[in-house]
Order: structure tokens, then sequence, then C-alpha cells
């Protein structure tokens, strides 16, 4: 019973040195591509943890419940193994396929509302407050007429990614 609860214990130890030193065992080899993708699927470290505490922790459960003999609770402690590597291969495939939505940019500014913080004049230019993706952006504004700070604009089209062409919005 102590060796498959040493097992568990190393399980959850290599769990969280999996956690703790990300990426870590693979820089040590950084650029010579001796690990080149043996760590992303059924042998990274947490499936292979999952794996060595399932193992130890069900290899000592079955044999202090059942009395049964080493051989057997370590069959059943391979199979609990198993599948706690197969659903830990599972869910970090799944998390490392999630995807977020795109970055926004400064075509996606055309169109939207904003006002003026400093003064436009004519063919010159002021500051516009907009806001992208829910964050205030403050940038240079460029009219052909001369627009007063605190009007509401419209943003035209991009200029730079520092700066727009603004137009006053017409009620």
């Amino acid at each position: 019973m102590t060796v498959f609860l040493g097992l568990g214990i190393a399980g959850i130890v290599l769990l969280v040195l999996s956690l703790v030193l990300d990426g870590v065992l693979e820089g040590l080899f950084g650029g010579t591509g001796v690990l080149d993708g043996l760590f992303d699927g059924l042998l990274s470290l947490p499936v292979i943890a999952g794996f060595v505490s399932m193992l130890g922790f069900g290899g000592a459960i079955t044999l202090g419940t059942t009395g049964i003999g080493a051989g057997p609770a370590t069959a059943v402690g391979v199979g609990a193994g198993t599948g706690a590597a197969w659903l830990t291969w599972k869910v970090t495939r799944a998390l490392m396929r999630d995807q977020t939505a795109r970055t926004p940019n400064g075509d996606d500014l055309v169109g939207s509302s904003g006002a003026v913080v400093t003064a436009i004049p004519a063919d010159g230019y002021g500051e516009v407050l907009l806001h992208l993706a829910g964050q205030p952006v403050k940038l240079a504004a460029r009219s052909p007429i001369a627009v007063a700070r605190g009007t509401e604009i419209w943003v035209d089209a991009t200029l730079s990614p520092t700066s727009v062409a603004v137009r006053p919005v017409e009620r």
C-alpha cells in the first residue's frame, strides 16, 4: 500500500510541478528540436501526472478496501490511471483549441461615433474620444470643416493607427 500511496503523491507533485514550471522542460532543450511535439499530446506532463496519481491512489484504495493482492490492485490502478490520463488529455486539448475573439483594429472604428475633446480646425487636427471594444480610445482627428469641442462625430476613415477622418453628426 505504501508504494501505491507514494505513486499517488508523486503524481500530484508532478502535476504541481507541471503547472508551476510550465514549459521549463521544453525550454531546457530550446532550439535543438529534440522534444518538438513530444509534450503536446499523450506524453504531456499533466497527462502523465494524472496517470501516475490515479494508478497510485486507485491501487491503494483497491488494496485497502478489498484485501486482494497487489497484482489485481495494480490492474485496477492502471485502469483508473488510463481513464484519468485520457480525461486530462481531452480537457487540455479542448482548452488549447479555445479561441478568443479577434483583436480589434483601426478599421473597426469606421462608422463609430465619438466626441471631440480638442477642437478640430478646418483641414487641421484635433482629438476625439471613441469607444473600441468597450474601451475609450483617444485619437487625433482630421475634418474638412471646423468642429467644436464636445460635438458628436462619426468616423469616416482611418488615416493611420493613431488618427481618423471624422465628420460632425447631423441632427
